[in-house]
């Protein structure tokens, strides 16, 4: 691509400049109201300045690129665009600044006549990004008179623009290059709800696995299986730090906290009963939640099915006293309010509830079903508190499963339980990162 500038005295005057030396195909990319000569930026005479660009090879309109044969060749295509292109543009806006530098200081009338910079080689783009230039990239007019002059931060606005559609155009090129087996991958996972950046990161790992293995040099499609199995073995590697196991027998006591409605009684009552009836521990109730009509005799009637005590607080001096009463209980399971635990006051209202020490685990409930800009939100405020393990629930409600690595990706938070369903005691099971991984990715079409 050939990029030319002109300074002329109005943009009529540059169009038979532009044809006659880029083509009847060349596009204007930009038109600016400059000022040229004058003294310390004053008596300046105004000049148009036209910024305009043709593609290489003529007036004919270039054919698309054939379909790259390999995944190199189609990389090497999809790069077309480079960093290059945006340092010509940077070349262009230095040679600008440096002139309105000059401007300032006594010089005598330049020419009239059009200014040209030298030819800049820039990278090739296809006719279809030649076409999104012409619409993708704004021509504002001139300003009025009497408008401030040009400044250096339009200027550095409109490489930033420029800098933009160049990315953009780079990725869809990158798209188009993608073997169908990896996008379709890509796609699996935006449909899991896993978020853009540890879908493209995951990608990237899965491609460059590959191509060490030498299976993305073949001419023909890359084998699906063979993607699937790589993004499998991926995610493991990812996830495996974030295994953080069952209840441990040394634990005594665990807290729930969590939003409103995700599940945490019925959660307590299905761990309750394993713990009781599988590992044979003697477990204790106490709650706080006083604020849910009927959560006190929901947690009540677990606690006479399971034969285990119950013991209720309505503030933080009365938490001593509940947990004296159960001092000979193996174990202890304490409900929380559901608050807005958006807000860091309710947050930190709830952690004053709470136990420290070696032997004391706090469990963040968040139900799969919810928004996962809320529950990050959540995970952010308590992991202020070092409150890292979650228990998610609702599992059997939703088919998008990607939050959960997105929360482990991105707040460190190490899933324990997942809970599928009503169901006490059945409907929960230890997080098994390979089970969790078959469900992400499903099955390879």
């Amino acid at each position: 691509m050939k990029v030319k500038r002109y300074v002329v005295n109005a943009l009529p005057e540059a169009l038979p400049m532009i044809r006659n030396e880029l083509g009847a195909d060349a596009i204007i990319l930009n038109t600016k109201e400059i000022r040229i000569g004058g003294f310390l930026g004053m008596f300046g005479k105004k000049k148009t300045e036209v910024i305009a660009a043709v593609e290489a090879g003529g007036s004919t309109a270039a054919k698309p690129p054939a379909r790259p044969q390999t995944v190199q060749a189609a990389k090497r295509a999809a790069h077309a665009v480079t960093p290059e292109t945006i340092a010509s543009i940077a070349s262009l806006a230095s040679s600008h600044m440096a002139e309105r530098q000059s401007a300032k200081r006594p010089a005598a009338k330049q020419s009239a006549t059009a200014l040209l910079e030298p030819e800049m080689d820039v990278p090739r783009l296809t006719s279809s990004t030649a076409y999104e230039a012409r619409t993708a990239v704004k021509q504002q007019p001139a300003p009025e008179s009497g408008k401030q002059r040009f400044n250096e931060d339009e200027l550095l606005a409109e490489i930033r623009d420029m800098k933009q559609w160049i990315v953009r155009m780079s990725k869809q090129q990158q798209l188009q290059a993608r073997p169908e087996a990896i996008q379709a991958l890509y796609d699996r996972l935006l449909e899991q709800e896993v978020c853009q950046t540890w879908a493209d990161r995951l990608i990237e790992q899965v491609e460059q696995k590959l191509e060490a293995a030498g299976l993305l040099d073949q001419p023909v499609a890359v084998d699906q299986m063979i993607v699937w199995s790589t993004a499998e073995q991926t995610l493991l590697e990812w996830l495996k730090e974030f295994e953080s196991g069952v209840i441990s027998s040394d634990t005594q006591v665990i807290h729930f906290v969590g939003p409103t409605g995700v599940g945490k009684t019925t959660s307590i009552a299905k761990l309750a009963a394993e713990q009781t009836l599988k590992a044979g521990r003697k477990v204790g109730f106490i709650t706080s939640d006083t604020y849910r009509i009927a959560a006190v005799d929901q947690l009540r009637t677990y606690a006479t099915i399971l034969n285990v005590p119950l013991e209720v607080v309505f503030s933080p001096s009365e938490v001593a006293r509940a947990f004296k009463q159960l001092e000979e209980r193996e174990l202890i399971f304490m409900d929380t309010a559901g608050r807005n635990f958006r807000n860091e006051l309710f947050v930190s209202e709830v952690n004053s509830l709470l136990q420290t020490g070696s032997k004391a685990e706090t469990f963040l409930v968040l139900s799969l079903t919810g928004k996962f800009k809320d529950m990050s939100m959540v995970a952010e405020n308590f992991a202020k508190y070092g409150i890292n393990r979650v228990l998610y629930t609702k599992q059997d409600e939703t088919n998008a499963y990607g939050a959960i690595l997105n929360l482990a990706m991105e707040h460190g938070l190490r899933p324990t339980y997942i809970a599928y369903g009503q169901t006490v005691p059945d409907d929960i099971a230890p997080f098994k990162a390979a089970r969790y991984v078959s469900q992400l990715l499903g099955e390879a079409q």
